[in-house]
């Protein structure tokens, strides 16, 4: 059986440790070598940033995420083994780890890390398909000739290149679809690397729950337990024209995954939809001061989500929660696409003079829609603004500096209201 040590990269026939540099870090399968499709996912991406940055962190639970009223966007794994998980409330996740250190996100930051590695990517396959900051599948089908070795190989470099040079891991998995490839990359984290074979594919599903299923909601979820589906066995007991008939669309696209089956290709130009950033404060507020500085923060970090992916959108939209919980969501089309934080902001800001909302509020969010490249973006300057090219100008200054020296190397005065 093809086996591979992930500390040397050494390629043998399966043993228990490496022959080499015998290490037990191995990964062995009969397939290793003919798969080709991946998924790589970064482990704790927000929180291994800021432990690479900080080294002081290195040892402590982290927690990424606003007050706390606010929710967890990450957590490192010291803090995991607390309990505390993605999208729990803030306050429940430091009632079970009150030691955590909280950390507001730095979208700058990160998508920085993200952008070096999809270059790492991109050097291995053109077929990278990006899922957000810190996960993306790849297709290695066909490289094997370019590169001298198989795609198991040059994944174990790639996650090996990101730990000794961005101080960063991430975990693999290889399969032989996008469904699979996604599903082995959470069976051994953080620094996994697992594989799942055509052979096995319909045995190493059978007992496994459905919600494994990436896209099922808790709306699908309910809908499939009603159904007495609760793993993937269940489902295949099901006929095709039976689950099509019950859940639509779904059923049949449910009933090729309960197979194993995903026809869909790695598209490195799959579409983003929206770009978006809110915030929850710890207490309602109504000081317009305050919510001034919280819509030029939120629309800098969508921009600088923008930037980072290259693209641009023409839709502005603001997103208010009151304190009786009413969602109040007011939108204005630009005359053309924009990624300038400025541009961004000061649409968002008339939005929310024009919105007739008093407050409190307790959150607060400003989003980007209609997306499409940057080439086409920020062409024309404002006729009546004749400041604007100045400003404009004055951003692309700054986002050389901190993209050379940190994103808190400079800072508008409006942000630290």
């Amino acid at each position: 059986m093809p086996a591979l040590c992930r500390d040397c990269l050494t390629l043998f026939d399966a043993g228990p440790r490496c022959p080499d540099c015998g290490r037990p870090r191995i990964v062995a399968h009969p397939e290793l070598l003919t798969l080709s499709i991946a998924h790589m996912d970064c482990d704790a991406f927000y929180a291994s940033v800021e432990k690479r940055d900080d080294p002081a962190l290195a040892d402590k639970p982290v927690i990424i995420g606003g007050g706390r009223r606010g929710v967890v966007s990450t957590a490192c794994y010291i803090a995991r083994v607390k309990g505390v998980r993605s999208a729990m409330p803030m306050f429940k996740a430091l009632a079970l780890c009150p030691e955590a250190v909280v950390i507001k996100p730095r979208g700058a930051a990160y998508a920085a890390a993200s952008a070096e590695i999809r270059v790492m990517m991109q050097r291995l396959t053109p077929a990278v398909e990006p899922l957000s900051l810190d996960e993306a599948f790849l297709d290695l089908t066909g490289t094997q000739r370019l590169h001298g070795a198989p795609p198991a190989l040059m994944l174990a470099q790639l996650v090996k290149r990101m730990e000794d040079e961005l101080g960063l891991s991430g975990s693999i998995g290889l399969s032989h679809n996008k469904f699979l490839a996604k599903i082995a990359s959470d069976l051994d984290k953080p620094r996994g690397f697992s594989v799942i074979g055509r052979a096995e594919t319909e045995e190493f599903l059978a007992n496994r729950p459905v919600r494994l299923i990436w896209g099922v909601g808790a709306a699908g979820q309910a809908a499939l337990d009603r159904a007495g589906i609760h793993t993937f066995a269940d489902l295949r007991r099901w006929d095709e024209a039976d689950l099509a008939a019950r859940f639509g669309s779904m059923g049949t696209r449910l009933w090729h995954l309960a197979r194993g089956r995903d026809a869909r290709r790695v598209s490195p130009n799959a579409p983003v939809k929206s770009i978006s950033n809110e915030t929850t404060f710890a207490e309602d507020t109504a000081d317009a001061d305050l919510l001034d500085g919280h819509i030029w923060r939120l629309a800098e970090k969508v921009a600088d989500r923008a930037k980072a992916k290259g693209r641009a959108g023409r839709v502005v939209t603001l997103k208010l929660k009151r304190a009786d919980h009413r969602l109040v969501t007011r939108r204005q089309s630009l005359p053309e696409p924009t990624q300038m934080a400025d541009r961004l902001y000061r649409a968002a800001r008339a939005l929310f003079d024009q919105s007739g909302e008093a407050g409190p509020f307790r959150l607060i969010g400003v989003g980007l829609s209609d997306i499409g490249p940057a080439e086409r973006a920020d062409l024309s300057g404002d006729l009546l603004d004749p400041n604007e090219a100045r400003r404009l100008k004055a951003e692309r200054a700054s986002d050389a500096i901190r993209a050379r020296f940190g994103a808190q190397a400079i800072l508008k005065g409006r942000s630290l209201r």
